[in-house]
């Protein structure tokens, strides 16, 4: 097999497998397991060291840890000394700023939105020359609609995408293994999948022309005596902001300056694409998965002429080369799943070459006493920059969300208390979302851990019993409460 080729491991030793799927199951099943974390842990590596080969993904693998070593795991990593902090002469070269948000993606744009509902200015700084809208969809739970509301722009999304009313999973010869209605469960829950592309623009639109500057890549970043944040662009700007916050994606320069470790590889990879029906596309309108032995496969309808599908699957080494080649990528898609159901091939037929790409899946846990805090001073993270997770419970963007209003309330009472209030309304931002998006990041990657799995007794149990008897879509979904209200100057 060619080196760029996608490959599937095979191996898991059964017993650890199925007890580490017990244990997996009690955390999926409620949110408030997350508590009981610390002896979960224990438990884990217990199991951890009764073999010497688990597989990845797995519970600690996607924080880079080796069960073959010596228990030294909890070992804080080095944290990145800050650049120690310079004095700024006020002059003509550098640029106050009030606000500079770092990334124009659904972070920083739902940030420097929500900074505006409540009349407060910012700056977006992009390093791409336009709107980053590559890529596919992204599914929005009602959590993720609560804040588009808040924000005043959910009405305009909604015409847009279709409602999805439920899910089916099915295993990969086709045969049904459970199906849910989202309103049976949740009279209030609201899914769509949403275009990247059309959310970043409806965002961008809310704004004051000139808030996003284009070609604006930071290249150096320090802190001043006075407090405030010298941001050094590689365009030769220079800026001088008051507050930084920093919405920069999973390899965030900020959150490496802040101290935060990269991302750890979880294992796994996904294809992704958009498949495009001109003259309408067939599908009801539900998620469907497809459950396999190392791999799983999904499809979700957009709008009435588009479809959103993926493909994870097991790479446990490394992602192995970037690969750009859309004809390459479609060619590596339809071998994954080549004897599966002949829609998701079509799917992947009927997809633009633009909408096809491969992309690692990587998470950071932010573990309590050894990660850095969400900010430093006055420079503060949001979204992926500060607590990446894998795609698993759809929550990425939803969190991200979340974080901007969140942020934007703190902030915009801060301010009308004077500048000394600043710093403890990032401080509080952090301490209020850290006890959600931690566990969020967690269960995401323990989902995708036990959909991945690919021994063979613990797909069957998994196929036969865990998914058509035991799970309940209740519980799996709770996360998506969150209330938020409209946000009004």
């Amino acid at each position: 097999m060619a080196q760029h080729e996608p490959t599937i491991s095979f191996s898991s030793p059964p017993l650890i497998s199925i007890i580490k799927s017990c244990v997996f199951f009690f955390i999926l099943q409620s949110q408030k397991t997350i508590t009981k974390l610390p002896k979960l842990i224990i438990l884990y590596i217990t199991m951890a060291m009764t073999t010497s080969h688990m597989p990845r993904p797995s519970f600690y693998n996607s924080q880079g840890i080796r069960f073959s070593q010596k228990p030294s795991w909890f070992r804080a990593q080095p944290r990145t000394k800050l650049n120690p902090s310079v004095n700024i002469k006020a002059s003509a070269g550098v640029r106050k700023e009030d606000i500079v948000i770092v990334g124009a993606g659904i972070a920083g744009l739902a940030t420097a939105v929500s900074l505006r509902r409540l009349g407060i200015g910012s700056v977006v700084l992009e390093q791409a020359a336009s709107l980053r809208t590559g890529g596919t969809s992204l599914t929005l739970f009602k959590n993720g609609w609560r804040v588009l509301d808040a924000i005043g722009v959910a009405d305009t999304l909604r015409g847009q995408f279709l409602e999805i009313q439920g899910m089916a999973v099915n295993s990969e010869d086709g045969r049904e293994l459970r199906s849910f209605k989202f309103k049976d469960e949740d009279q209030t829950q609201e899914v769509r999948a949403v275009e990247r592309r059309i959310l970043l623009e409806t965002l961008a639109n809310e704004l004051p022309p000139e808030t996003v500057r284009f070609s604006s890549k930071l290249g150096k970043i320090q802190s001043s005596e006075n407090g405030e944040t010298l941001l050094q662009l590689t365009n030769g700007t220079t800026l001088l902001a008051k507050i930084v916050i920093g919405c920069d994606g999973i390899r965030s320069p900020i959150a490496k300056w802040m101290g935060f470790s990269e991302p750890k590889y979880a294992g796994y990879s996904a294809f992704r694409g958009l498949g495009v029906y001109p003259d309408g596309q067939p599908f009801a309108a539900n998620v469907n998965y497809i459950y396999g032995r190392g791999l799983r496969a999904g499809y979700v309808p957009v709008s009435p002429t588009k479809v959103y599908w993926f493909i994870c699957y097991n790479s446990p080494s490394s992602p192995g080369p970037k690969i750009t080649d859309p004809a390459l990528l479609r060619k590596q898609a339809k071998e994954l799943v080549n004897n599966w159901p002949e829609e998701l091939i079509r799917l992947i037929d009927l997809s633009p070459d633009e909408t096809i790409s491969k992309t690692p899946l990587v998470d950071r846990w932010l573990w309590p006493g050894l990660s850095p805090p969400a900010s430093t001073g006055k420079v503060v993270l949001v979204g992926d920059a500060w607590h990446p997770m894998t795609p698993n419970l759809g929550q990425g963007a939803c969190c991200a969300l979340e974080d901007s209003v969140i942020l934007t309330k703190k902030l915009a009472n801060a301010i009308k208390s004077g500048p000394a209030a600043i710093e403890g309304a990032l401080r509080a931002y952090g301490e209020e979302r850290w006890p959600r998006v931690f566990p969020l990041t967690v269960r995401a990657n323990l989902v995708g851990s036990l959909l991945q799995w690919d021994n063979q007794l613990v797909c069957s149990i998994r196929n036969n019993i865990v998914i058509p008897k035991l799970v309940r879509l209740g519980p799996v979904l709770e996360h998506t409460n969150f209330e938020c209200e409209p946000l009004k100057a």
